[in-house]
């Protein structure tokens, strides 16, 4: 995914660390090669995992293979185009890197599998769509992660708030009321273009789409998604953050511990080091989805997480089928989210975290979810981020409309350019 959204969640690229979990299956099983990101699994959840499957599965060894993020994109490429079945045959990838493995042609066609196996109708949005493309399936989604907003229990009674916001508007007003004296009404930067996603994609646009010929353009500029600049920029000012500056300098979960801070937009995740900086913080933080433009729904958010795939050169395609059927399936959808806190993949499996009050909020706005641009070359946009600087001049006030199309302008050559 480029990055990722949970407090562990950062999505960038890969070098193999080491082997996971090996078993001592006896000679005559067909061993299937899976790699895993470091940090998407805990040991025991792959110790469960794979002796349950091998258990169930008695023709096949599981070689798990943790890899790093960093360098992860050159190396699944170097893998997807070895020999046929010197390689691995399931690979975890961030689900908005699922685009440029397509586009390289290196991937299984998982459509049939998807529609007749793994009830794809109830997949996360944000987890399918980014895996799909002309109509086909190549990324099964994995699990989830994404923004909620964290809150002070204690600033909302204070304020006479007595339940979170479930709309737009109803949060500007709670936000203005909280805004005052020493008190932020949210600490919310400048350059937070994921949260602004969010609201352009309430609105009904988007950071860029592809034309009817099949060329990918910017689409700031769009009323749409100039509707959505103008909420973040409403609620912005309910609070100090740095408008030339994105959530991470400096970053807000310590500004949120250390500074009175009524909200902030983050992963649940970042509650427990906000009161591991500030204990006195320990029982008074709260979760919300980010509200929607109407209370029938939570609003539209970057989801981050990640989708399994299979290389079109693995040499046991019936295997690796089975091991991505049993990782996206139910009951280990189950363990796995309630193990690390995650999403699952499917909007049916909220009801597993229910009882966690972060991951459940996660999960409301996961149903909502949406992920960017589809576009083989869309890391490019990100490395150079023309959405940031955009972001900060309509906040110092310069013309929006000319911003965007300016910033727009720029998102379209750096995908032609791909």
């Amino acid at each position: 995914m480029r990055r990722r959204l949970l407090a562990l969640i950062c999505v960038c690229a890969c070098l193999l660390t080491a082997c996971g979990v090996l078993s001592d299956a006896g000679s005559g099983r067909r061993t299937v090669t899976v790699w895993l990101m470091k940090g998407s699994a805990s040991d025991a959840f792959l110790a469960r995992f794979t002796r349950d499957f091998e258990r169930t599965h008695d023709d096949l060894r599981l070689d798990v293979r943790i890899q790093e993020w960093t360098g992860i994109g050159a190396k699944v490429q170097e893998a997807l185009g070895r020999p046929d079945g010197d390689g691995p045959d399931v690979i975890e990838v961030g689900n908005t890197q699922v685009a440029q493995y397509v586009d390289g042609g290196g991937l299984l066609d998982l459509t049939l599998e998807s529609m007749r196996d793994w009830d794809m109708d109830h997949w996360l949005p944000g987890l399918a769509e980014p895996g799909r493309f002309s109509g086909h399936q190549y990324g099964v989604p994995w699990y989830a992660a994404n923004r909620v907003v964290i809150y002070r229990k204690d600033l909302f009674a204070q304020a006479g708030i007595t339940e979170p916001p479930k709309t737009r508007d109803r949060w500007l007003a709670d936000t203005t009321k909280l805004d005052t004296g020493g008190v932020q009404g949210i600490y919310l930067s400048g350059q937070d273009w994921y949260t602004l996603s969010g609201f352009i994609w309430d609105e009904g646009g988007d950071l860029a789409r592809q034309t009817p010929a099949g060329r990918w353009e910017g689409t700031l500029q769009t009323p749409a998604a100039l509707r959505g600049m103008d909420f973040y920029r409403q609620l912005q000012a309910l609070g100090a953050g740095p408008v030339d500056a994105d959530e991470e300098h400096p970053p807000q979960g310590e500004v949120f511990a250390r500074e009175e801070v009524a909200q902030i937009v983050a992963v649940p995740g970042l509650a427990q080091q906000i009161e591991q900086t500030n204990p006195e913080l320990k029982g008074k933080l709260g979760y919300f989805p980010v509200p929607g433009r109407t209370a029938a729904r939570p609003g539209a958010v970057f989801t981050g997480g990640s989708d399994l795939v299979i290389p079109k050169n693995t040499d046991d395609r019936a295997g690796a089928t089975a091991v991505v059927a049993a990782l996206a399936g139910t009951t280990w959808q189950t363990d796995l989210a309630r193990t690390m806190n995650y999403v699952p993949n499917k909007t049916s499996l909220a009801s597993a975290v229910a009882g966690e009050e972060g991951v459940a909020a996660m999960a409301a706005g996961a149903a909502r979810g949406r992920a960017t641009p589809a576009a083989p070359t869309w890391a490019a946009v990100e490395a150079e981020n023309p959405i940031k600087s955009y972001m900060t001049k309509v906040l110092q006030g310069a013309d929006p409309a000319t911003e965007a199309d300016r910033a727009s302008r720029r998102i379209t050559r750096t995908l032609s350019a791909g």
